[in-house]
């Protein structure tokens, strides 16, 4: 059974930082696309960051490029999110999700095409 559980979340200032880590289990870890999602109150979820566990390929969302930095630790069944340069858009429930791809190619940011999902962690930044 693959489990999602995310950490790391919090309240900060505009301009600060902070780091989102995503404990996966049940999983073959070298066989999937992972990725940060998020979702405003109001809004519809949308994909932040997505990266492949086959080959390390990563792809961002626009509004996060040069500020978030997704990574992952294969020995430890980890995936990471560095958020630095918050924004107050910014804020909203991260969430971390999974899609079993054994054949390789590019992971998609859509979240629809993701399987698994954790329960998520709220990010705050405030002006």
């Amino acid at each position: 059974q693959v489990q999602l559980v995310e950490s790391g979340g919090g309240s900060v200032q505009a301009g600060g930082s902070l780091r989102l880590s995503c404990a996966a289990s049940g999983l073959n870890y070298g066989n999937y696309c992972m990725g940060w999602f998020r979702q405003a109150p109001g809004k519809e979820r949308e994909g932040v960051a997505v990266i492949s566990t086959r080959d390390g390929s990563t792809r961002y969302v626009d509004s996060v490029k040069g500020r978030f930095t997704i990574s992952q630790d294969i020995a430890k069944n980890m995936l990471y999110l560095q958020m630095n340069s918050l924004k107050p858009e910014d804020t909203a429930m991260y969430f971390c999700a999974a899609i079993f791809a054994p054949y390789g190619g590019t992971c998609l940011t859509t979240p629809q095409d993701y399987h698994y999902w954790g329960q998520g962690t709220q990010v705050t930044v405030s002006s």
